[in-house]
């Protein structure tokens, strides 16, 4: 998969590596899109990984004197999805995180990672760019701070060069004369690739409008805006025929294409539905309402996001899974899943599609669901892992999330069990009493090819219960 992995664990070392990099050199962070590149050989004979994961204080989420939000390199989806800052000054981004995938993904994946691989179906780049947010851009000579809808050059294209990496995301917060909304279609709720979406960002005043924003993904090369649209709704008062019209205007702006998601015609269609949705959602004041106040992230923080590498050499990977030690050598180019199952023959971690999409292979890593699929094994090193077979009751019998699927015949060939185990106990960890929505969200990342997830839903349900007595 790569010739050397380097735990990177400050800055300074960080810009240093990247200024005297030889050969091909990628920075991992959640690793959620690379290590699917990696597995797709996109990246073949790939030289080196920076791992940034432990790196200090870029997992942090502020705000200065200025008004303008910071939000640090290794900041996850789910971080944002529990920052009671972003949901009051940046709710249209906290919309998109929402969206992202699943869980287990959300819990490895950052954002900035998101901006970085330019995807024009990426989810937060629209909020981002409605917003004004800049990025800033680090190297041994210095930073440079880059207007986000100057950073994109093309199709997965950006203007980073090879010795830089964003530091940080900085966005101006909303002001209280200012709304907006992120909508998004894609072919299923959850792990789904926008076939479109949109961000509407309006400020108003006594009623009118006076600047608007529209930014729009998967229709374009990169993420555009709606300029006439935009320029449309200014001066104007927001009601059911100004929204028809300026979402008319803005799916003009639209150029998609047609590929195995959608059609053109498909694309442009929708389009239009979103812009209409989000400005209607600005108009009613009800778009707080369109996610759960607390939603499912699968983490208790049992564990700190970024440890030191702790005499990490290149190789002996040294890590505690299901309470037990281990010192393992020669497998810093595997999976942690191919750590479980090959190395320490833990087999109840399954291995299903190892892109991320199916959540068979659920381990807890440091109190977060992920997927093992998509972890470097080296990401272990230091770290306390959790895997099925290390989910008892205290008493050495069954949990009661396991008790509960064979009471509900929750099981059919089993394949997916482990992972839909793993899932709602982290859950129920999280949140004691989840209602039906809750549940939903939460196993997301979780795919059952052979029931209909009723049975599976009520064991969850009914596991709620016991967990409570």
């Amino acid at each position: 998969m790569w010739k050397n992995y380097r735990i990177i664990e400050t800055t300074e070392e960080l810009t240093q590596q990247l200024a005297q990099h030889q050969g091909t050199t990628r920075i991992i962070a959640g690793g959620t899109d690379l290590m699917v590149e990696i597995r797709n050989r996109k990246w073949a004979g790939l030289e080196t990984v920076l791992d940034i994961s432990r790196i200090s204080g870029l997992d942090q989420i502020g705000r200065d004197e200025n008004q303008l939000i910071h939000i640090g390199a290794l900041v996850t989806h789910n971080d944002v999805l529990r920052s009671p800052l972003l949901r009051e000054y940046a709710f249209p981004l906290v919309q998109a995180c929402a969206r992202v995938a699943s869980p287990q993904l959300r819990n490895r994946g950052t954002v900035v990672g998101n901006l970085v691989t330019a995807s024009p179906a990426n989810d937060t780049i629209s909020p981002l760019m409605a917003m004004g947010a800049s990025l800033v851009l680090a190297s041994q000579t210095g930073e440079r701070v880059v207007p986000l809808d100057e950073f994109y050059i093309g199709v997965r294209q950006t203007v980073l060069r090879p010795d830089e990496y964003v530091r940080e995301i900085i966005v101006p917060q909303l002001q209280p004369n200012q709304a907006g909304s992120f909508k998004k279609s894609a072919l299923r709720r959850a792990q789904a690739i926008a076939v479109t979406n949109c961000c509407v960002l309006l400020t108003i005043e006594n009623g009118i409008i006076q600047h608007a924003a529209i930014t729009l993904g998967s229709v374009a090369p990169t993420i555009i805006h709606a300029r006439e649209a935009e320029d449309y709704l200014v001066g104007k008062r927001l009601d059911e025929n100004v929204i028809a019209t300026a979402a008319g205007i803005a799916a003009q702006a639209a150029k998609p294409i047609s590929d195995i998601r959608a059609s053109q015609d498909y694309r442009s269609y929708t389009l239009k539905v979103l812009v209409e949705q989000a400005l209607e959602e600005v108009r009613l004041g009800n778009q707080k309402e369109s996610i759960p106040e607390k939603i499912a992230t699968l983490d208790t923080k049992e564990g700190i996001q970024t440890h030191p590498a702790e005499g990490w050499d290149g190789d002996l990977i040294r890590t505690n899974i299901n309470g037990q030690e281990y010192a393992i050598a020669g497998y810093a180019d595997r999976t942690l899943l191919s750590l479980i199952r090959d190395r320490i023959g833990l087999m109840g971690t399954k291995s299903g599609c190892e892109e991320g999409e199916c959540g068979a292979c659920t381990v807890f890593l440091d109190g977060k669901a992920v997927v093992s699929c998509l972890v470097p094994a080296p990401r272990a090193h230091g770290a306390r892992i959790t895997t099925i077979e290390g989910i008892v009751a205290p008493d050495g019998e069954l949990h009661p999330v396991q008790e509960a699927f064979v009471e509900h015949d929750a099981v059919q060939c089993g394949y997916c069990t482990p992972g839909f185990v793993m899932s709602a106990v982290k859950l129920l960890q999280e949140i004691p009493n989840p209602n039906r929505e809750t549940i939903q969200n939460a196993i997301s990342g979780n795919l059952c090819r052979c029931t209909g997830y009723y049975k599976i839903i009520e064991a969850i349900e009914s596991a709620s219960l016991k967990v409570k007595d």
